[in-house]
């Protein structure tokens, strides 16, 4: 019996260190996300990740739903932006953890109570094709009347990177609403994503547009027509961040996988994928200019969260609920 006990004894410990497993949810692209699991795995030997990935909106229709049956599966959240985990840790949903890699961050890269941690920087600038004769340098230059029906934007009523940049355009004393009255004066067109605003501007239908800086840089060193250039006023920025919940099963995995992307090893890889690192005294992707000289515009998740609705009332009344 004594035997029996002991073997049966380290059969579970056996059982509970080959169960070392954490459920993640991200909006990462496909490609990234298995680049990220599987160094995250190289790293931690002994520790699986179990994955699944949709867009931030999806995904989290898909959690809450989860949440309502008393069953959620993930343990960590690595989605597009920092204003959805805001509104989730405010519910309640989020565990705090103060990352010791959080040192070589700005602070107004992560949460203050450690609810999450921003991984990279995709910022929001102005793309134009090469056949204009005058290229632009502000946001200013797109209320020109000389621009007038010729600019492109994404709505932030369908993506969550252009209601962020509502947000911090809107809430920068130069520029505020009274710049998006001007750009709906000149006849801007706001519908649908990124990638249908860079397809106008790339094609030649809108010269001008607003848009994610990989998306422009990465296409123009593939040939297309386009520039793309961070305004002198600067720029608004998601960062996907990543955040534990609160109903984790394995918070000690997940507190590796937070550490790990927060890690100059993890950095590194998101440099390899083309972003820009979120972590101090990293590099930039080949087309991107100096960090330093990259300029990025205040931005609050929490004050952003709370005028999100009002935000997307505003913009209709201007642009149409496109």
């Amino acid at each position: 019996m004594k035997n029996f006990l002991t073997t049966t004894a380290f059969a579970l410990l056996a059982s509970t260190a080959m169960a070392d497993t954490i459920t993640l949810y991200t909006s990462q692209p496909n490609a990234d996300a298995q680049k990220t699991v599987d160094a995250f795995i190289s790293a931690n030997p002994g520790t699986e990740v179990e994955w699944v990935r949709d867009g931030t909106t999806k995904l989290m229709a898909r959690l809450r739903a989860e949440i309502e049956a008393g069953n959620p599966q993930p343990d960590v959240l690595l989605i597009a932006d920092t204003v959805t985990l805001e509104g989730m840790a405010q519910d309640g949903l989020l565990t705090a953890y103060k990352s010791p890699e959080a040192a070589r961050y700005d602070s107004a890269l992560y949460s203050a109570e450690g609810y999450y941690h921003s991984t990279k920087l995709i910022t929001t600038g102005i793309v134009y094709n090469t056949g204009i004769e005058n290229a632009p340098a502000s946001w200013g230059d797109l209320t020109d009347a000389a621009v007038k029906g010729q600019i492109a934007m994404p709505s932030p009523l369908y993506s969550g990177a252009a209601l962020i940049h509502l947000a911090t355009l809107t809430g920068a004393d130069s520029l505020g609403w009274g710049y998006y009255e001007k750009l709906a004066e000149n006849d801007a067109r706001a519908q649908g994503g990124n990638g249908g605003t860079f397809k106008a501007v790339a094609s030649g239908e809108k010269p001008y547009g607003m848009v994610v800086d990989f998306l422009a840089i990465r296409n123009k060193a593939q040939g297309s027509p386009i520039e793309f250039v961070f305004p002198k006023e600067g720029v608004s920025y998601v960062t996907e961040p990543v955040a534990i919940m609160s109903s984790a099963k394995n918070v000690e995995g997940a507190q590796k996988f937070v550490d790990f992307l927060l890690s100059e090893a993890g950095q590194d890889l998101v440099l390899d994928m083309g972003y820009i690192p979120a972590r101090d005294g990293m590099g930039v992707p080949e087309g991107f200019p100096a960090r330093a000289d990259i300029k990025l515009m205040d931005f609050d998740p929490a004050v952003a969260l709370e005028n999100a609705d009002a935000n997307k009332a505003k913009f209709s009344e201007l642009f149409g609920a496109e």
